[in-house]
């Protein structure tokens, strides 16, 4: 057990504070919720309505996408694009693709390979680019979740004004729509970039995120 816990802390970690944060956050705003009720003159609602209430869950949905737009936009931008000095980056004579044999597929595939990147055709040309597809997915995934979510949130605030509710596909192009996903997509272009040029020429020792303490500035792609 001990040896699994330490093989797996990266993931067992962020998953209990994924967690944490998701019933601190239900918690929380559960009682903003109420406090808002209250203040207009409507009636509270329990813990289990609000959580399974449209209004949770687009501010769920919302940080989802952002997220996952963020490492989706980060992994196949760092194909292409890099930083000099940066351990976020490939070193500059490498970027593309690379080569069959600096990615370990075709004939330069070993015994130790997965099995899909041995077979060859499709399933190597598919797995080659999976992380990728998968990053994609997720985030169209919970961003169409929070564009259905967040229409009935906004519905919901248009009746209780006595206005007209939006149908789906005027309310994808309205701005709450767009106000609530550009407020979250800033923030992950900001750290993205601030990450890139912050471990150019700062160091956290131990960490595969930095380059090692006394490495060189212009040094690219070595992790300490």
């Amino acid at each position: 057990m001990r040896r699994i816990l330490r093989d797996n802390g990266l993931s067992i970690v962020f998953g209990l504070l994924f967690l944490g944060s998701l019933v601190g956050q239900a918690l929380a705003g559960h009682a903003d919720f109420i406090n808002r009720q209250l203040a207009q003159g409507g009636e509270p609602i329990s813990f289990g309505q609000y959580v399974t209430s449209a209004d949770f869950a687009v501010d769920v949905a919302e940080n989802w996408q952002s997220e996952y737009l963020q490492f989706f936009l980060y992994i196949m931008a760092t194909v292409w694009l890099v930083q000099r000095g940066s351990p976020e980056s490939k070193p500059v004579g490498r970027i593309g693709p690379e080569t069959d044999e600096d990615q370990q597929v075709g004939r330069h595939a070993h015994d130790a390979s997965p099995p899909w990147v041995q077979a060859g055709g499709w399933r190597t040309a598919l797995f080659s680019r999976s992380l990728g597809l998968v990053m994609g997915a997720l985030f169209l995934a919970s961003w169409l979740a929070q564009s259905v979510v967040g229409m009935s949130a906004f519905n919901a605030e248009q009746l209780g004004d006595f206005a007209d509710p939006l149908p789906w596909p005027e309310y994808i192009t309205s701005a709450d729509f767009w106000s609530r996903s550009l407020q979250n997509w800033q923030s992950e272009f900001l750290a993205i970039g601030s990450m890139a040029i912050l471990s150019v020429y700062l160091r956290q020792r131990g960490s595969p995120e930095s380059k090692p303490v006394g490495a060189s500035h212009t040094i690219t792609e070595e992790s300490g």
